[in-house]
């Protein structure tokens, strides 16, 4: 698509895990520097309470990592349509409600992307997914505005939305020099989504593409699920998850899920918690185990060890083994984690990503056959066994890797151009 002035309007892609703003403006890059010269802001908050300031991104996670005392949140897109909404957390004594961490973050975005663009935005298309929520339309629409009025109160003044995946379809089709049926396959932290569209030189130019767009379709599984699924499977028996109580009771699993979990590790340290656990360590039938939790907790290392889960399964990507050093728990304690276990324990959630790239076929009643280009974007699409999943339902198309971290940002800055000039 050809621009001879800048866009109005930016495209946000407010990710689990990263978050891209996007600006078409002739001559210059597409893709928005929001930290330290990078495109991606890292969807994370600390609250240095030894300094008494935020910090956010990388620096949020260095701080935390440096063991400055203070509240590292994570993955904070994943509280749109959850239970956790409508509730709050405590900040050095304060409760500060969810939806206004969920504020602090897209303020310093928007922030941060008019600092690089060098002028402010108040038109803005923000990336979605196909499904905040599964199976319950009410929650997705509270959802999808939930974060329209987080907008608003940022400063956007026109708000829209545009489906992820149509995004990133958008941003390949700048590059195509002939027609082709595309699959769209964006594995995002908290989301797996997909499109079904046409795409073509002649087609990018029109404004109206519903035409094109054959079927949609998304599961609430990501990137975040993969980490959960390896730290319970791999990680957590170490620190007693699976194992019993002196009446052969199996342990209780609640504080092993929050600490799995992105947005429930600090669930974890709360008084509550602490007693339940203390309680439970009486009847432990291997004590040791649990006073590698309670190390765990007292150090506040959750998000640390969270954090060498999702390295773990990145390097896995890569390579068979790796092992995991948990020194800074117990001296000499480490984990062996293979790429088979992983992919073991993470069956069930590629067995749903498969299903709802098969009713996506069905939806649009086309053969896998007929499929000329799997198109893969989002962080967590690197997964091997993901992509042979998909390659197994569609032997013959041609698969085509974009920019992970950046193919839904390019997209929707072609869309707010559209949209808003």
């Amino acid at each position: 698509m050809t621009t001879q002035t800048a866009a109005r309007a930016c495209g946000i892609d407010f990710g689990t895990s990263n978050s891209t703003v996007g600006w078409l403006h002739p001559g210059h890059d597409t893709l928005l520097s929001l930290e330290d010269g990078k495109i991606t802001l890292p969807s994370v908050v600390f609250f240095n309470y030894e300094e008494d300031h935020s910090r956010f991104g990388r620096a949020a996670l260095a701080e935390y990592m440096d063991g400055y005392d203070g509240r590292l949140m994570r993955s904070l897109k994943s509280l749109l349509g959850s239970s956790l909404i409508d509730g709050q957390t405590e900040v050095q004594g304060k409760a500060l409600p969810f939806r206004y961490l969920l504020k602090l973050f897209i303020q310093e975005l928007k922030l941060r992307a008019e600092a690089g663009a060098g002028r402010a935005f108040e038109q803005v298309v923000l990336g979605r997914p196909v499904q905040f929520v599964d199976d319950n339309p009410q929650a997705d629409r509270l959802a999808e505005d939930t974060l329209a009025d987080i907008a608003r109160q940022v400063g956007f003044k026109d708000i829209s939305f545009q489906l992820e995946p149509i995004a990133a379809a958008f941003d390949y089709e700048a590059g195509v020099d002939k027609e082709e049926l595309a699959l769209i396959v964006d594995i995002g932290g908290g989301t797996s989504d997909f499109t079904l569209i046409r795409l073509s030189p002649e087609r990018r130019a029109r404004d109206e593409r519903r035409d094109d767009i054959l079927a949609t379709g998304g599961v609430h599984i990501g990137g975040t699920d993969f980490d959960r699924q390896l730290s319970l499977h791999g990680v957590m028996p170490l620190f007693g998850f699976k194992t019993r109580l002196r009446n052969n009771a199996e342990m209780p699993s609640s504080q092993y899920f929050n600490l799995a979990t992105w947005h429930t590790i600090n669930f974890a340290y709360t008084r509550k918690a602490w007693a339940d656990l203390q309680d439970v360590h009486r009847d432990a039938a291997e004590p040791n185990k649990l006073d590698r939790l309670f190390q765990l907790i007292q150090q506040r290392a959750g998000h640390r060890l969270a954090m060498d889960v999702e390295a773990a399964k990145i390097a896995l990507s890569d390579r068979d083994r790796h092992a995991l050093a948990l020194d800074y728990i117990e001296r000499g304690l480490h984990c062996e984690l293979g790429r088979g276990d992983f992919e073991t324990s993470i069956a069930p959630l590629l067995d749903r990503v498969g299903a709802t790239v098969g009713r996506l076929l069905s939806d649009a009643g086309l053969q896998a056959g007929a499929i000329d280009t799997v198109f893969f974007t989002g962080g967590s699409s690197g997964v091997p066994a993901l992509r042979d999943g998909i390659r197994a339902l569609l032997p013959n198309a041609r698969h085509v890797e974009g920019n992970l971290f950046g193919s839904i940002g390019c997209g929707l800055a072609i869309e707010a151009k559209k949209r808003y000039g």
